[in-house]
């Protein structure tokens, strides 16, 4: 049967092809004394809190599980909105929120209401793989910039300014970004975001990762810098609602017409109880447990970090968020590829190739993550050490 043509531009996720290898090497006889250890995947360990697994299950028991409208639960608007204002400082109205069935729908929401066929959309390179997908599936071009770690792998204004074109329709960043758990720092952020404004253009902002940084510089939101700015945000990593696949846009109040017609048709609305469940994330008891998660993280980070850099797989920037180390395996290997296929065959730990992370010298980075418990990173770190002593 013929496919479409858009098909010729989105790629394989060469992350989920990683993981199924890493998973069927498991389930073998090799990996019966000494298991896998999983350090590919970007999914918190950390599952939802008690206080939303009742509110779930409270939900279910009440029939409270019809359709809420396109742009979400009254409710949940106004306690995310809530959120900015005690986390951030920020006066958000709800009526700018818009929840979605996870980020990835908030993403292709934004890219369908705002780019046309042609135009191009600038993008750190590396970036989030799915990021430049959406932008293509809207028959959009995804332009990738090399940012290197002078940049901390992210774009910046001058960068923008000098690769914008007529045929330029915006940027799409994330900070803290997947895969280098780099942000941008805040007046950085508001150059880029005075040069696109500038220019006609949008500022969309992934800020999946916002709620998870460790840094008081970093930690600021992109919607400081203006109502114009779009940020995507989820409940999946920083609230550890990954299969719950919710998430929430927030937008210009000019654009949430647009954004809910295309709800409508596209999703009709996000999962009810997901949504319900999404309220008590707010609750106090949760959010102070989200907190010593948060600092779970980055004792985690100040064990991996500091430990990848002794054995020669070297990270040059400290990231300030996420939970991922981006580092360059090239004083071991010349393939990243083969590098982590040789690590989860030989060592028994599975890790994360650059090749899906950009075009520009990717095969020289692994992303490992963090999301795993301090003993199981513990025994990853010792079993690299000890693969690679030969080597160096």
């Amino acid at each position: 049967m013929r496919t479409a043509a858009r098909l010729d531009h989105i790629e394989p996720f060469y992350v989920l092809e990683c993981a199924k290898a890493a998973t069927e090497l498991a389930r073998s006889p090799a990996c019966r004394e000494r298991p896998m250890i999983f350090l590919n995947i970007g999914e918190p360990d950390f599952t939802a809190p008690p206080l939303v697994r009742e509110a779930a299950e409270r939900a279910l028991r009440d029939g409270r599980t019809q359709y809420t409208d396109a742009t979400g639960l009254p409710a949940l608007r106004e306690r995310i909105s809530g959120w900015y204002a005690q986390r951030f400082g920020l006066d958000i109205a709800p009526s700018r929120i818009v929840v979605t069935a996870g980020a990835s729908a908030a993403l292709q929401l934004a890219c369908l209401a705002l780019v046309d066929t042609g135009d191009e959309v600038l993008m750190p390179d590396p970036s989030y793989p799915c990021n430049r997908h959406f932008v293509a599936a809207a028959d959009g071009v995804p332009v990738l910039l090399p940012s290197g770690p002078e940049q901390r792998f992210q774009l910046d204004a001058a960068g923008v300014e000098a690769a914008w074109t007529p045929r330029t329709r915006g940027v799409l960043l994330a900070s803290p970004s997947n895969p280098t758990g780099t942000s941008i720092d805040p007046q950085e952020m508001g150059r880029i975001v005075a040069a696109v404004r500038a220019r006609g253009g949008f500022t969309m902002v992934d800020e999946i990762y916002l709620g998870l940084s460790y840094d008081d510089r970093f930690g600021h939101s992109a919607l400081a810098h203006g109502d114009d700015v779009i940020s995507i945000n989820s409940f999946s990593k920083y609230f550890s609602m990954t299969g719950w696949r919710l998430g929430w846009l927030v937008l210009p109040e000019s654009l949430v017409p647009a954004i809910e017609k295309l709800a409508q048709n596209l999703f009709i609305c996000a999962s009810t109880i997901a949504q319900r469940a999404a309220l008590a994330c707010f609750e106090p008891d949760s959010i102070a447990e989200y907190e010593r998660r948060r600092s779970e993280f980055k004792a985690r980070r100040d064990l991996v970090v500091p430990a990848l850099n002794a054995m020669g797989l070297t990270v040059p920037v400290l990231p300030d968020g996420a939970f991922y180390a981006w580092a360059d395996c090239s004083a071991h290997a010349s393939s990243s590829w083969d590098f982590v296929f040789d690590v989860m065959r030989q060592a028994h730990v599975a890790l994360t190739p650059g090749r899906d992370f950009g075009r520009h010298g990717s095969e020289r980075w692994v992303r490992l993550s963090y999301a795993n418990a301090m003993p199981q990173l513990q025994e990853a770190l010792s079993r690299l050490s000890h693969w690679l002593a030969p080597q160096t």
